[in-house]
């Protein structure tokens, strides 16, 4: 998987004009690259090579409906964040969304772009900062290791 500096969001809707308008304006306000798809199984895919910071999809999509969409995204890049957006208010998904997929925000159309943006340069930080503690933990597992190294070297060289 390729590496990026650059935030990443990912936005799926099976209606083009509510890919094509949160592009617009989130290009307009940021500084983000922003992926969109109207096919979720061509995202699953982008999602299997390409880091992304936030998914935001809606709930009802042919093929994929957006929960089993979070799914892949939640199995594939556990760290990113994921947005459910939906013109459905429909309180039964959106529970299964937070129980099953860990659905870091439930958003419903029309979204307002002010709340849209504050939502996901809050889930980018969270994004950012879960991969850093991700990161940090690593580092000291690494440096336990070493030390556990070290220290039976020490051993066997004083037995």
């Amino acid at each position: 998987m390729e590496t990026n500096t650059q935030p990443v969001v990912i936005v799926v809707d099976d209606e083009e004009m509510v890919v094509i308008s949160i592009r617009a304006y989130l290009q307009l306000e940021t500084d983000y690259r922003i992926d969109g798809f109207t096919d979720p199984e061509e995202a699953v895919k982008h999602l299997e090579t390409h880091p992304v910071d936030v998914v935001v999809t809606d709930i009802l999509m042919p093929k994929l409906n957006g929960v089993q969409l979070l799914a892949h995204a939640k199995r594939l890049q556990p760290e990113a964040a994921r947005i459910l957006l939906t013109g459905h208010a429909d309180k039964q998904s959106a529970i299964q969304a937070i129980n099953e997929v860990g659905v870091y925000q439930y958003l419903e159309k029309p979204w307002d772009n002010a709340q849209l943006l504050l939502v996901i340069n809050s889930a980018i930080e969270r994004t950012q900062l879960l991969r850093q503690l991700r990161d940090k933990i690593a580092e000291l597992d690494a440096a336990h290791g070493n030390l556990k190294d070290i220290q039976a070297r020490l051993i066997k060289a004083f037995l």
